[in-house]
């Protein structure tokens, strides 16, 4: 038998499995219409590159893509309000008050990604929570990211969605792929991006960002038609320069006025002469330690590799905070997210914990982190603990609504640790017998 065939029957038995973390429910869908598993990849076209790094030398200034006109919201929705985000204010008139007195300076009270603070704020002075891998969603399987589906993702405050593309054997249209179509297919990528795209259209104040993760190295041109067809390109932004330094970016309400409230990037092989929309992620930011496996998470530079401290300094960066454990299968070493953790490596405070990381980051760079990524953001020290982290290094208040969004119930049997660890037995058993 195939090795990926092999690897696939392992993550087929570990999705069987049912748990807690921390007391919170981790609820498996056995028969999920929506994963199945194929056999083999293939790169589109036929040919295969190699995950190259591009490094501009100099800075290319594109037509304006932001309109001068930030007085109302364009054609975001099918019926439009306009809506003021500098505010408005009233001031009670008075015998004493003076002609020449400057008037009262208008307070903003509309949310820009939830709140009025960030209106004001550039798009890379704000640190949101990311799903990592956003549409791998199978509860309790080893080989998924999260619990909750993209929207309710979106609807809880994820404000930066990633995830990695595939070409499925003897398929004409690209996938969402958990490394390979044989581990877990989350389905074609029009579907995904579809729902992205209804729910932007239906939240005219919020930015969201779309990391796609270039599995294949496929050329861009094979990916946009499907982009296109979805409708997303509507609210997609088009940057004014090529590449966008950190002090560069507009403010989320100059975004929100014009409608470009999608930030999409590419990682690796872009064409941004081509597709000026479809960003290439390693010249403008950079990411600590992929697949961590080091509770201490060191807030170091991996990718791209050999930037200087200038070149660092001028990019946001993603801080990778998704633990995984290593285990050894039959001579092969697999990544598997670290679950048992979650109530630390989600949580605020104490070592390990996404809070202690993203402080040290900014301690280490002089400014934090764009983006928290992380596994199962909805589970943690308590439900929406990772959006209290996002709150303190923003320096806002973080109001501790409802949250998460639910899942299906399903019965409690074990923790996630033993039953993982009794699916891995029963797999190496069964592939030694095959």
């Amino acid at each position: 038998m195939a090795l990926p065939k092999r690897f696939g029957a392992v993550f087929c038995l570990l999705s069987l499995t049912i748990g807690t973390v921390h007391g919170q429910s981790v609820s498996i869908a056995t028969n999920d219409p929506a994963l199945t598993i194929l056999t083999g990849t293939k790169e589109a076209g036929g040919e295969s590159t190699t995950g190259t790094y591009q490094t501009p030398t100099t800075t290319r200034t594109l037509a304006t893509a932001l309109s001068s006109d930030l007085t109302s919201i364009g054609s975001n929705t099918t019926s439009v309000t306009v809506t003021y985000l500098t505010g408005t204010t009233s001031a009670t008139k008075n015998s004493t008050t003076s002609a020449t007195a400057a008037p009262p300076k208008p307070v903003n009270t509309r949310p820009c990604n939830g709140y009025p603070e960030f209106c004001d704020r550039k798009y890379s002075n704000i640190t949101v929570v990311g799903a990592h891998n956003s549409p791998f969603v199978r509860p309790g399987s080893a080989a998924a990211n999260q619990q909750l589906d993209v929207t309710t993702q979106l609807n809880d405050g994820i404000r930066f969605l990633q995830a990695q593309i595939q070409w499925p054997k003897n398929g004409s249209v690209p996938h969402f792929c958990h490394s390979a179509c044989d581990l877990l297919d989350a389905g074609p990528i029009t579907e995904w991006l579809t729902e992205v795209k209804d729910w932007v259209a239906n939240h005219p104040y919020d930015v969201v960002t779309v990391l796609l993760g270039n599995g294949n190295y496929s050329r861009p041109e094979q990916y946009v038609p499907y982009i296109e067809s979805t409708g997303i390109l509507r609210y997609v932004y088009t940057p004014p320069k090529i590449p966008m330094a950190r002090d560069d970016w507009p403010t989320l309400a100059e975004m929100i006025l014009t409608g470009q409230r999608v930030v999409m990037y590419l990682d690796y092989d872009t064409n941004q002469t081509a597709f000026p929309w479809l960003m290439d992620e390693f010249s403008q930011i950079w990411e600590t330690p992929f697949d961590p496996i080091d509770q201490a998470f060191p807030c170091t530079v991996q990718r791209p590799p050999n930037l200087s401290p200038e070149d660092i300094r001028k990019r946001m960066y993603i801080m990778n905070h998704n633990l995984n454990v290593e285990v050894s299968l039959l001579g092969s070493n697999i990544l598997v997210p670290a679950v048992t953790q979650l109530n630390v490596t989600n949580g605020a405070t104490g070592f390990g914990s996404m809070g202690l990381a993203a402080n040290n980051c900014r301690s280490d760079w002089g400014y934090p982190p764009s983006v928290l990524n992380t596994d199962y953001y909805n589970l943690g020290s308590y439900p929406g603990s990772v959006f209290e982290v996002a709150a303190m290094i923003n320096n806002v208040t973080y109001v501790n609504g409802t949250c998460c969004g639910s899942v299906s119930t399903a019965p409690r049997v074990e923790t996630m640790g033993t039953l993982v660890s009794v699916g891995l037995m029963w797999s190496a058993f069964w592939m030694l017998l095959a």
